[in-house]
């Protein structure tokens, strides 16, 4: 496996190969680009529809068969928040989105092969640039591209996950050597390769542990998360958003669901490379709904992980004590990661009191009762050490 197959790198991991701020769309895209640039205002006007309903439809049924995908990608980022905003962006939820901003939705969502909505991808992974291009990847050299209201707080928790995003890459470098390590049998270059992952993921850890620095709890809940629901499980859309003028649903109602960091794609890598297993409960049937609204090669390179990896059979066949070390501290980070994650959500969602439609502090942005079932992931990750 070679991490270049699937569009990563080790220096950006998941992130985008190119940068959203190089990237020029063609001349149709201008009234979009427009009200992408000036959302913020139209969703402080409060009524960001009446601005919204007035936009064009480009008409982007051939440019979309053939154009870059750097361009597609950059397109997808704009329409999702615009598509968000006009759905989260006043105090009820419409039934239906409008023709004019479903069909290019759905026509970018279906050349990229993920859901009409806002996705991980377009909201963290493709949508940041360097402020300084001869300066690497790092949380003082970033910005995001595109913003629903603005602000510290909302830049600062897409860039905390982007900078992550990015000192990933040594993960899954790693990931990707060790398939071939582990089948060759070499003990000493698999325990090299685990240690590097065991510091990458402190590196990881010290940027996770930044969020609160100027992301503040309250100001996420009530000026951050209102606009990254979904369409699924949520009172506020019974039974979900109708795409006007899209054939193929028929009128019918789609329950999509929203943008979570659960859609990140580092875990899920940890997991298939370690071979972590999840007993069935309603959090396992969501993230593996949620593998389908990954970008597609990031789809490709979990389940080739999984289906080649023999790491964990290979330590515990060993009688390295090194080795195994070096393993299980890798699988500990896993674990860690993931209650550092359930901190968050505790104190940035669960303890939050709010009254906006919609934005339920118990139900996460996908769409479901998270704290149980992350803490249930969490425990079950940390029971499966290699002896």
């Amino acid at each position: 496996m070679e991490l270049k197959d699937y569009g990563l790198s080790r220096e950006r991991g998941y992130l985008s190969h190119y940068e959203i701020d190089e990237i020029t769309l063609p001349d149709l895209f201008a009234p979009i680009i427009e009200a992408a640039d000036k959302l913020s205002d139209l969703l402080t006007s409060g009524r960001v529809r009446h601005w919204l309903d007035a936009l064009p439809d480009p008409q982007i049924g051939t440019w979309v068969q053939n154009a870059p995908e750097e361009e597609v990608r950059t397109a997808m980022v704009h329409y999702s928040f615009i598509v968000q905003a006009y759905v989260w962006g006043e105090d009820e939820a419409p039934k239906s989105l409008p023709a004019n901003l479903a069909r290019p939705m759905v026509a970018l969502a279906d050349r990229l092969g993920q859901a009409p909505l806002l996705p991980y991808s377009g909201y963290v992974l493709d949508n940041w640039y360097r402020i300084d291009k001869n300066a690497p990847v790092t949380l003082d050299n970033i910005g995001m591209h595109q913003n629903f209201l603005g602000g510290a707080d909302e830049n600062w928790f897409v860039l905390v996950h982007v900078a992550i995003e990015a000192e990933a890459g040594v993960l899954l470098d790693n990931a990707a050597r060790l398939v071939t390590v582990a089948k060759e049998g070499n003990e000493a270059e698999a325990t090299r390769l685990l240690r590097e992952m065991d510091e990458a993921w402190e590196r990881i850890y010290g940027h996770f542990a930044r969020m609160p620095e100027r992301c503040d709890p309250y100001i996420y809940f009530h000026r951050v998360r209102p606009y990254i629901h979904g369409w699924a499980n949520n009172p506020a859309l019974d039974g979900g958003l109708i795409y006007d003028g899209v054939e193929k649903y028929e009128g019918k109602p789609q329950a999509l669901r929203g943008q979570t960091g659960s859609q990140s794609s580092i875990v899920p890598a940890m997991d298939a490379l370690f071979q972590v297993g999840h007993s069935d409960d309603p959090l396992k049937s969501f993230l593996d709904e949620l593998h389908h609204y990954r970008p597609v090669q990031h789809r490709r390179f979990i389940e080739d992980l999984a289906a080649q990896s023999t790491l964990r059979d290979f330590v515990a066949a060993s009688s390295n004590a090194e080795l195994k070390e070096a393993f299980n501290a890798c699988l500990e980070q896993s674990a860690r990661f993931r209650t550092r994650h359930l901190e968050y959500a505790a104190s940035y969602i669960n303890k939050q009191a709010g009254s906006i439609a919609g934005n339920d502090p118990d139900v996460g942005t996908g769409g479901t009762p998270f704290m149980r079932y992350l803490k249930k992931h969490r425990d079950e990750n940390r029971e499966q050490l290699v002896s």
